[in-house]
């Protein structure tokens, strides 16, 4: 009994000493507070670019590229203004591939994932060579989901598969070769194997909480959408619309230029010389964080605090009331945002959520979301004018592609848990076209500069302080 006790009270001790905020850390924390404060008027004064963005919002040029352009300004009368938004993919209209493919009633997500590695449209015949070379690869290594995934499962699944893929660094015999051929079929694997990655991680937190486990390999006959679909269900089942509108949103997440965080983020991890493995978890990083990947699930928990707080989701005032609330950091998670709103491009329109909205109304008339997607339609209208009026703000807002993927994905009856991995799934493409573009063009690291304001000291030995 001794024995037990000393063991129990052991366990108590490590859980303190690792996971409590123990006075020592909160004083320690309030001193990293005061001393890491820069006065904000000094990013002013030195002109800093914060966010590597100027006050108008437009980025600093930090590359260049040919894989995607996003343009939400044109030129009128000498002077640049704001206009709808437009995404391009090797010089095509989203728009155009997404009606394309839609038209042709084929799935979307291979063929735009081709023309975003290697620059063009597939014909039928490199269409053809080009999936049974993905198809191939869907497989992970002996015994990786016992040994990997089945270990320590995550209650986040962006963590699970940043450690899946950090893992499989340790199967690969060319792990560290960097000659584009090799990072290339490292980046069509992956490409491969992450909705394996992704649903098996998932099923192995379950199976922890006491979910029955059950493990489906993929199918060579199914798309990408349908193999996430059928693996995901125990029953297997899916419907076409649910895949359609699936593989529709892996096509709008691929890629968003080379500027946003986490594309960014696998330029300056690429410049450094890092193996492919290293590259994309610190891309996963980036994406999870609730101000880029993660904000589609912070939209739709926002929206049911609002529909828990409001007895009537039709009232215009009650609504207004809870956006300024949200504003005022008096409602929800209190950080003062109203997520799914602006972006750091568009100010009039974004065209991903211009086409996800196409669908939002169809579904939901079919999944019986009506008032859902009444809320939604009355935020998205009131929102910008709500924020005109509280913020100072140098440019439009308006709904971005997190606002409405979030309740297409409740719809499609996605785990929650699952909604930003769905976003990697589809931005790896993305994040592997950009580092072998990184790979082939550049050969010098990244490093920005930063303007030290610490004024130097002499060192005081220890028993003079």
């Amino acid at each position: 009994m001794a024995a037990r006790e000393r063991m129990m009270n052991m366990q108590k001790s490590v859980e303190r000493a690792l996971f409590e905020i123990t006075p020592e850390i909160q004083h320690f924390a309030e001193l990293c507070e005061e001393k890491n404060a820069i006065d904000k008027e000094l990013y002013t004064k030195f002109e800093v670019k914060r966010g590597l963005r100027d006050l108008n919002g437009k980025g600093v040029l930090a590359g260049l590229t040919n894989i995607s352009d996003v343009c939400a300004t044109k030129i009128v009368s000498g002077k640049e203004v704001p206009c709808a938004g437009n995404l391009y993919y090797r010089g095509y209209n989203i728009k155009d591939l997404v009606n394309g493919f839609l038209k042709e009633k084929h799935f979307g997500f291979e063929e735009i994932s081709y023309l975003l590695l290697f620059g063009e449209l597939p014909s039928k015949e490199e269409m053809a060579v080009f999936h049974e070379t993905l198809v191939e690869r869907k497989t992970l290594p002996p015994n990786f989901v016992r040994d990997v995934i089945m270990k320590a499962p995550s209650r986040d699944m962006m963590n699970s598969l940043s450690r899946s893929i950090l893992n499989l660094y340790s199967y690969d015999e060319k792990a560290d070769d960097t000659t584009i051929p090799n990072v290339l079929r490292q980046c069509l694997n992956l490409i491969s194997q992450f909705p394996m990655l992704m649903v098996y991680g998932f099923h192995a937190y379950n199976y922890r909480m006491g979910d029955d486990l059950f493990i489906y390999a993929p199918s060579p006959e199914l798309s990408t959408a349908e193999n996430i679909l059928m693996m995901l269900r125990e029953d297997r089942k899916y419907s076409k619309l649910e895949a359609k509108i699936l593989d529709m949103a892996l096509v709008l997440h691929m890629d968003h230029g080379g500027g946003n965080n986490s594309t960014f983020t696998t330029h300056v991890v690429t410049s450094s010389g890092t193996d492919t493995y290293s590259t994309i978890a610190a891309a996963m990083a980036s994406l999870k964080g609730p101000k880029h990947g993660g904000a589609n699930i912070k939209v739709t928990q926002m929206f049911d605090d609002m529909k828990n707080q409001l007895s009537d989701w039709t009232d215009e005032d009650a609504v207004r009331k809870y956006l300024i609330d949200l504003l005022e950091k008096n409602a929800f998670d209190k950080k003062g945002l109203i997520y799914g709103m602006g972006h750091a491009i568009y100010s009039v329109s974004d065209p991903r959520a211009d086409i996800f909205k196409k669908f939002v109304k169809q579904l939901a008339k079919e999944k019986g979301f009506e008032k859902e997607y009444a809320l939604y339609d009355m935020v998205e209208h009131m929102a910008p004018k709500v924020i005109a009026e509280k913020r100072k703000i140098y440019k439009g807002v308006n709904a971005n592609v997190d606002f409405y993927s979030g309740l297409v994905y409740s719809m499609l009856d996605l785990p929650p848990a699952l909604y930003t991995p769905i976003f990697a799934a589809a931005r790896i493409v993305g994040w592997s076209a950009h580092r072998l573009e990184e790979l082939k063009n550049v050969d010098k690291i990244i490093r920005p500069a930063y303007k030290p304001l610490a004024p130097h000291r002499a060192y005081i030995p220890l028993a003079e302080r």
